[in-house]
């Protein structure tokens, strides 16, 4: 059989290396295509899985979104069309779905935040399938034109792709991340995706800043603060903004080894506030909007949400002050973890079945 895969994100690498990798074990062709997009570019190479770039990230203006979009719909098609895939998996690649749809070929998608209702309206009605956590109601697919027939959902957060499969033996590139001083606790903050086409509004933008503002003025005494970057703007942002009193991560590192390294986590997005959550690390959310991931994690017990920056400080002073507290949340994440399956599995149980 031969599966095409189109890998935007530095989630979706995570994601789908493990499932490349049960593919190609298996006798299949695969075809990985990406875009020019630092952090899943770089990840990529660090993970060893082997991506054909076409086209690039829009950034965040709607008309260069539409436009980077119809010019790599234009170059995959005829780069798709020679490889002559059976199968195309995506993590709601609108590109992916158009061009699946567009050259008949089944469609397999996987989506746990349809809070990004324009990705979710160009992917949802053109898959065959959609994996998704299973917290996440059928009626929310209905409302893109999805029926209930045509969704798959498994016993997992996404992160459960990977960490099932991951060792706690730091990556050599995250060893200095938290250099300046080893003696105090060490705090990792992770940027918003301010390009994102839910995140339009410039005061949700600048919301995760102001929470980082406050968190650097009150902590930065007590801990080493690191903040994971996403975009070569917010890097620029920060060191101008906090200069020495946090490090920034500049470079793309290996998330899971730098989640592993800190004793608490904050986050302003979603993949790895659920990485961390299920590894047990004490974490805050201080995402600009509500998701059905991270109020299931808070229901759970294994996440956090401050409301403003200044219940980020008091919830964060509190934490790093509570090692009992960070010993039980090891251990309920465990039990969480264990108790979840496998995503990869999952879909590997439709690719063999329908083969």
């Amino acid at each position: 059989m031969k599966v095409w895969l189109d890998i935007l994100t530095p989630k979706q690498v995570m994601f789908f290396k493990p499932l490349v990798d049960s593919l190609m074990t298996g006798g299949h062709d695969v075809l990985s295509t990406s875009r020019d997009y630092r952090e899943a570019i770089e990840l990529a190479k660090i993970k060893n899985l082997e991506l054909k770039v076409v086209g690039r990230h829009g950034g965040e203006v709607k008309y260069d979104k539409l436009r980077a979009s119809a010019s790599r719909v234009f170059e995959l098609a005829e780069l798709v069309q020679a490889f002559e895939p059976d199968l195309a998996i995506t993590f709601s690649s609108p590109e992916g779905a158009r061009v699946a749809f567009g050259l008949g070929i089944k469609h397999y998608c996987f989506n746990d935040s349809p809070h990004a209702t324009a990705v979710s309206k160009l992917t949802a009605p053109l898959t065959d399938l959609l994996f998704c956590p299973w917290i996440i109601p059928y009626s929310v697919w209905n409302e893109f034109g999805l029926p209930k027939t045509k969704i798959v959902r498994y016993k997992a957060l996404d992160p459960v792709a990977w960490l099932k499969r991951t060792t706690s033996q730091l990556h050599p590139k995250t060893r200095d991340v938290f250099y300046r001083n080893g003696n105090k606790k060490k705090i990792l903050v992770r940027l918003e995706e301010s390009k994102a086409s839910y995140l339009t509004e410039s005061s949700v933008k600048k919301n995760g800043y102001l929470f980082l503002d406050s968190l650097v003025k009150s902590i930065h005494d007590m801990a080493n603060i690191a903040v994971i970057c996403r975009y070569s703007d917010q890097v620029t942002k920060v060191k101008e903004r906090y200069q020495d009193k946090v490090t920034v991560v500049g470079n793309v590192i290996d998330g899971t080894s730098a989640i592993d390294s800190c004793d608490l986590f904050i986050g302003a997005g979603g993949t790895m506030t659920a990485e961390a959550c299920l590894m047990g690390k004490p974490s805050i959310s201080i995402a600009p909007i509500s998701f059905f991931v991270e109020r299931y994690l808070v229901k759970s017990g294994l996440l956090l949400k401050a409301l403003n920056p200044t219940d980020l400080v008091k919830l964060a002073t509190k934490t790093l002050k509570d090692p009992h507290g960070c010993t039980i949340q090891k251990q309920n994440a465990k039990l969480i973890l264990e108790k979840m399956e496998d995503p990869i599995q999952a879909v590997m149980r439709y690719i063999l079945a329908h083969q």
